[in-house]
């Protein structure tokens, strides 16, 4: 069975954590955040990780090269023989380009977009709440929340800057921008499959193996 490589997309908020974590453990293989790989190869304190740690601390943007050496490692991983779900990864054109020579035969096998409103994800960040420590998100209605402290592991539960207002309108016109190209460089490879992800989250997951399905992938 070849390797099930499916990319990921879908605006900040709209269930990619969610359906990544679902998927991943219904066949078996990663979900590979960018963001993941980047903390991984920092605590690893690698080659790479040491490189990747000087430029986080200096403040500066990971480049494309360095992120793509850090894919091609973590598809080189034996969790990784199965396949992946690239979550935040490929971003750009270039990058999506440098994942094609790099997977070879073992390509991305679908792109899944999960299309859901502005308003809908403005909703959703605009009430998201997470542990500082751990993770772990909640609702601004949940206890932990309210209180201020995590069930999981007792830390600080918080509203992320970046889940503002004013920071969410910047997030999702960048997105929207940057994507946009990415969406229509799979939509010409015929890998582009768009799914409602305004539906709850059981619904958007049977979308999601139903289309995997359909396309003999698993």
């Amino acid at each position: 069975m070849p390797r099930l490589n499916l990319v990921v997309l879908g605006k900040q908020g709209a269930g990619k954590g969610t359906q990544c974590k679902r998927l991943a453990e219904a066949y078996a293989i990663p979900h590979v955040s960018t963001g993941d790989m980047l903390r991984a190869a920092v605590k690893a304190d690698s080659p790479l990780g040491r490189e990747v740690a000087a430029i986080m601390d200096a403040g500066a943007l990971v480049s494309d090269d360095l992120v793509i050496r850090l894919v091609d490692q973590r598809f080189g991983e034996p969790d990784a023989s199965r396949g992946a779900l690239l979550d935040g990864f490929p971003r750009t054109i270039l990058q999506a380009e440098a994942l094609e020579t790099l997977l070879g035969e073992d390509g991305i096998k679908l792109c899944i977009n999960l299309d859901v409103p502005v308003s809908l994800v403005t909703e959703r960040l605009s009430s998201r709440r997470v542990c500082q420590e751990c993770g772990n998100i909640y609702k601004d209605t949940d206890i932990e929340a309210i209180s201020g402290t995590c069930s999981n592991c007792g830390g600080d539960v918080i509203q992320r800057k970046d889940d503002q207002p004013e920071a969410i309108a910047k997030r999702l016109e960048a997105y929207e921008r940057d994507t946009e190209p990415l969406l229509a460089f799979y939509q010409e490879r015929g890998l582009l499959v768009v799914v409602d992800g305004a539906q709850s989250p059981d619904e958007v997951t049977a979308a999601l193996v139903a289309v995997i399905s359909e396309r003999g992938l698993a």
